[in-house]
């Protein structure tokens, strides 16, 4: 870790909305360029990163419902969708000559590592960016509560939840322009006020195991540097104030 950064080791939660950019559906290639830019800007810092990836974008388990289709084969369809997006995220920052690691909940070997935790600790060690993909490998749990759990298990510093708005705000800031941007808050106050932030399984991870989280724009240019660097960015989430 180079003077000036803050955190050591950081698990960065990306939506896969995040990718869309201005198709409204899929992976926009500028948009995924100029993420995978910004990692490597990071990386370079000397931070470790870890990375897990949604897959909103392609599929949506949980909306798979209303269609017919089961919840429990929609989150795997869901999970799938998180693959695509991870390996789409690699040859990204192949593109910026560096060293990544997909790691993946369900086993598929031929295309991504399995899950082995001392073996991806081992890659954050050797300099490589992980990519874990396919959630926990678990349906009825979010890729939330899958970044809350690689956050733990890999003993992160910090885990920094990439959205589309400034931060957390008491009301949905997208549908209410008078909404009021919160900017420190405690676990306790997410899920007794019903923020939409991340679902309670993964704030409750947090919360029991002291794991801070900043909710912050990924859209804004420079915004995961200006984090790890210690700006005050979004909203950061913790214990009692």
């Amino acid at each position: 870790m180079k003077q000036g950064t803050v955190y050591k080791r950081i698990l960065l939660k990306m939506s896969g909305e995040a990718l869309i950019g201005k198709r409204g559906f899929g992976i926009d290639p500028d948009t995924i360029s100029t993420i995978a830019g910004e990692i490597k800007e990071v990386h370079d810092l000397g931070v470790q990163m870890a990375i897990v990836i949604g897959g909103g974008n392609i599929y949506r388990g949980i909306a798979s419902t209303s269609g017919g289709i089961e919840r429990v084969t929609g989150d795997y369809m869901g999970m799938l969708a998180t693959v695509i997006n991870g390996l789409a995220l690699q040859a990204n920052l192949e593109q910026f000559q560096c060293y990544t690691r997909v790691i993946t909940a369900i086993a598929m070997q031929e295309i991504a590592e399995p899950y082995i935790r001392r073996r991806a600790i081992r890659h954050l060690e050797k300099n490589r960016i992980l990519i874990f993909v396919a959630g926990t490998g678990n349906p009825y749990f979010t890729t939330d509560s899958a970044a809350a759990l690689r956050a733990m298990e890999m003993k992160a510093d910090v885990l920094l939840k990439a959205t589309r708005v400034e931060g957390v705000f008491d009301r949905d800031p997208e549908e209410d322009r008078s909404a009021r941007k919160l900017e420190r808050l405690t676990y306790k106050e997410v899920l007794d006020q019903d923020l939409k932030v991340m679902d309670s399984t993964a704030i409750s991870l947090c919360k029991d195991n002291h794991l801070p989280i900043i909710v912050f724009n990924i859209h804004q240019k420079g915004n995961i540097k200006n984090v790890v660097m210690g700006e005050k960015i979004g909203s950061i989430i913790r214990g009692e104030k």
